[in-house]
């Protein structure tokens, strides 16, 4: 446990530092596509085009950021230079994002075996940051990726995304399910985070299905257990709920899962099954449908610059409805618990009065 902490910390880092960046590019190329039409890369010279280029430039920046700033994120600024470095070989020999991640981690962990067990004489001391580690380090990881691991990686994810867009229908949808269960299971924590990090690698990659996948994934929770609360109010919700209720919609349009983890720990065995229902039914029939997304965040906000948008919202719509009818299902009524709790009640406020003055 304490290692994959570790290794959660320094990917989270990695990807704080990316989102920016694939965000930047992303939004380019959709104002591009919006600007020049689908064909806008080939219409070359026009505005449109050059907004397309920006964006296509700050793509191919991502994996040697992403590489870099996990490096730094392990061996702070000494991971930087040979994580930038790798993460551009990464991009020459095609190993992209997960062979991205591999090198950044190979290049943290040697920095720091060199800077504890790398010895000189007093008067090159000042080499050690500025050269010897970073030269050393990129000469190590730069040929590891060349000569053994790059070649495999680069194989493994071409055969990957070869599979996954040669999907058709049924495929499709259970591979859109998978991303959408995970993201409505724990809600902001590892496995949602983990389907959100392998969403935002295929679409580096040019899938832009699982973005859009993921996406929707986490907006339905929130969503479906707000429509819950307004459907049935005090009925089945209490009064701090509804509260939560209604700041939960409004994070669900913005991509904020972590809306509805206020239920989800207060009733878990009858909220998490709602919520994973709910996402892998969308997140299945967003893929089936084809929607995509070129941007990895956004919400509602982004909605307008997917591809079939209007299909996108009717696959929310229809997963926000499931998630409401399954907790609707599942969640008792209030009242019949009440004459558990009046008992309860009255026994306090009884012994309450029976005080001696």
């Amino acid at each position: 446990m304490v290692v994959w902490s570790e290794v959660k910390k320094h990917l989270l880092t990695g990807v704080s530092y990316m989102i920016p960046l694939v965000v930047a590019s992303g939004l380019c190329m959709a104002i591009a596509k919006v600007l020049g039409g689908p064909l806008v890369g080939d219409a070359e010279g026009t505005i449109p085009w050059y907004i397309n280029s920006i964006g296509g430039i700050g793509m191919n920046l991502v994996v040697p950021m992403i590489c870099a700033y996990v490096a730094y994120s392990i061996a702070d600024r000494l991971g930087i230079a040979p994580g930038l470095v790798c993460g551009a070989i990464c991009v020459q020999i095609k190993a992209g994002f997960i062979g991205g991640i591999i090198a950044a981690f190979l290049v943290g962990y040697t920095v720091l075996f060199l800077k504890k067990y790398l010895k000189v004489p007093k008067a090159m001391q000042g080499l050690l940051p500025v050269m010897l580690i970073p030269l050393l380090t990129t000469l190590f990881v730069g040929l590891i990726l060349y000569l053994f691991i790059g070649m495999p990686i680069a194989w493994m994810q071409e055969n990957i995304l070869a599979a996954m867009k040669g999907m058709q229908g049924g495929s499709r949808f259970v591979m859109g399910s998978l991303i959408g269960g995970m993201m409505g299971f724990d809600l902001g924590g590892p496995i949602n985070k983990t389907a959100s990090l392998f969403c935002n690698a295929l679409m580096v990659e040019g899938y832009y299905n699982a973005a859009a996948a993921k996406i929707i994934g986490g907006m339905t929770p929130p969503l479906g257990v707000a429509l819950a609360v307004f459907i049935w109010k005090e009925k089945k919700f209490s009064r701090t709920e509804i509260e939560a209720g209604k700041a939960a919609f409004p994070l669900g349009l913005c991509f904020i899962t972590e809306g509805v983890l206020p239920f989800a720990l207060a009733d878990p065995l009858r909220v998490i099954p709602a919520t994973m229902l709910g996402s892998a039914v969308s997140s299945g029939l967003s893929v089936l449908w084809d929607c995509t997304s070129s941007v990895p965040h956004g919400g509602i906000f982004v909605v307008p610059i997917m591809g079939n948008p209007l299909l996108f919202m009717l696959a929310l719509l229809i997963g926000t409805i499931v998630t409401a009818a399954v907790l609707s299902i599942l969640k008792p009524n209030l009242k019949d618990n009440s004459s558990v709790k009046e008992v309860v009640e009255g026994a306090i406020s009884e012994k309450d009065i029976n005080m001696n003055f």
